[in-house]
């Protein structure tokens, strides 16, 4: 039996498995695939200690880290968490049980998608669903920030800073964001918000330079150059943009806590504690699917949690605080 299973494999999970096996516990970490959403940025700029990095590199790095430290990984997608006498069973889609005296929960979130043409096709070609990630990388560029709520308008703001001009495309007809967020955004002079319109294509530039739309878009290599709306707008279906932030909020990964009867939030977040416990003892949250990262879903947060979560874990196990670590 483990000390410790650890479920996730993104940043929240990965650093847990660096603090459990620095604080010598016995520990699993299973995941179905490396990083999470995490992956979904090209390039991270606002992690310590690097200048930039993908999210799919910065992966790949701290799991090579916990493996070293004594973390044992298994690839796999987990159906059940089952309580036991004494701490927990895990059942995997493909059979292997594995049992543990405590465990964490970081199976993150996954970003709602638009679910249009184009979307799969050119992510990380000017499709991101990160806009504090990406949008650095669009300075002086025209960008369409998708959604109304305050995911959206906050980052309509945020991508101001940076872009020449940014469009909030929104389905319903007054934006949702907390209101000094949407009248900040619609005194913005470089913000323009596009009402009662969905977006139903994305655009490539080789789909896009042929049509009478020019756009100040790079046409060196194909990515996204625009995308075509439901109903025109200033006389035209298509609207050329220099990249898309999919802003349409997140789907919390809870669905294995739920079944175990940790208790949630009114949108499904689990419920912890600063600690990171939860409502059961020896289970602990940590990452994109707790209720107090729904403001700052970001990956230094989701760190720190599964950092915090392992802590709780040692002192749950063993009685006693979890000893600092040198340098930590």
């Amino acid at each position: 039996m483990y000390d410790l299973i650890i479920i996730g494999l993104g940043p929240a999970g990965l650093t847990a498995g660096i603090y459990a096996s620095r604080y010598r516990l016995k520990n699993l970490i299973i995941g179905k695939e490396l990083g999470g959403t995490i992956t979904l940025a090209h390039a991270v700029e606002n992690y310590p200690g690097f200048e930039s990095v993908s999210g799919v590199e910065w992966s790949q790095k701290t799991l090579e880290q916990t493996k070293k430290l004594g973390s044992e990984i298994v690839y796999g997608l987990v159906e059940k968490i089952e309580r036991l006498d004494v701490g927990y069973k895990v059942i995997l889609r493909d059979g292997q049980k594995q049992e543990a005296r405590s465990v964490i929960i970081a199976t993150g979130s996954e970003r709602r998608k638009l679910n249009v043409p184009g979307e799969t096709e050119y992510l990380g070609r000017g499709i991101s669903y990160c806009t504090t990630c990406d949008i650095p990388f669009y300075k002086e560029k025209t960008v369409a920030m998708i959604g109304g709520g305050d995911a959206a308008v906050s980052g309509a703001i945020h991508g101001a800073e940076f872009a020449d001009k940014v469009y909030i495309i929104y389905r319903k007809d007054k934006l949702r964001a907390e209101p000094i967020w949407t009248e900040e955004a619609l005194q913005n002079k470089k913000i323009e918000v596009i009402y009662n319109t969905n977006v139903i294509k994305i655009l490539g530039t080789e789909e896009i330079k042929d049509t009478d739309e020019k756009s100040k878009i790079d046409q060196n290599q194909d990515k996204v150059g625009g995308v075509e709306l439901d109903k025109p707008y200033n006389g035209s279906n298509i609207l050329p943009v220099d990249g898309v932030f999919i802003e349409i909020g997140a789907v919390p990964g809870t669905s294995l806590a739920q079944n175990l009867g940790v208790a949630l939030d009114e949108v499904n977040y689990i419920l912890v504690g600063e600690d990171m416990s939860t409502n059961l003892p020896g289970v602990f949250g940590a990452g994109d699917l707790t209720d107090n990262s729904k403001n700052f879903a970001q990956m230094i947060g989701a760190c720190a949690q599964g950092a915090i979560a392992a802590a709780s874990a040692y002192k749950y196990l063993k009685g006693e605080k979890a000893p600092r670590i040198l340098g930590a």
